[in-house]
This record gives structure tokens, C-alpha cells and sequence, in this order.
């Protein structure tokens, strides 16, 4: 099975302007493995990108790798508290 979390770090991380509080988790649920990414609230714009078009490139990515079984990947990007 591919490592998705080291490809999308490896995405996201030179993106960013605070890479050491890039963190990322993984909720199981019952269609999908969601992949949570918390970013600095000054970064999120960053990985957004305008119009969102980082963000649907960095998702086109990470859809196109197979993973084994029914689930799907979704990819959730959101602020640190």
C-alpha cells in the first residue's frame, strides 16, 4: 500500500511558511479514510491557493493513488485552534 501521508507531507510541506506545525491525522470511518491537515492559520491560504486550485491539485494527487479495499480517500484541510 502506498504512504500516502509521506507523499502528501511531502507535497505540502515546502508550501508552507511554518513546516514543523504542518500535522496530519487519519479518521477511519465507514466510506472513507480522512485525511485531516492542520496547518498554521497564516498557511492555510497558502495551501488553498486562489480559487482553490492547490488545493484541487494536491487532491488530484492524492485521489489517483490506489489504496487496497472499498474505501476512499478524502482530504480535509483546516487550521490549528
Amino acid at each position: 500500500m502506498p504512504n500516502i501521508e509521506d507523499l502528501l507531507l511531502t507535497i505540502v510541506k515546502p508550501l508552507v511558511n511554518h513546516p514543523d506545525e504542518v500535522q496530519l491525522h487519519i479518521v477511519d470511518g465507514d466510506e472513507f479514510l480522512e485525511y485531516h491537515l492542520l496547518l498554521h492559520p497564516d498557511d492555510v491560504g497558502r495551501v488553498i491557493g486562489k480559487g482553490g486550485r492547490v488545493a484541487n491539485a494536491i487532491r488530484t494527487i492524492i485521489y489517483s493513488v490506489r489504496v487496497e479495499g472499498p474505501k476512499r480517500i478524502r482530504l480535509v484541510i483546516d487550521k490549528e485552534n
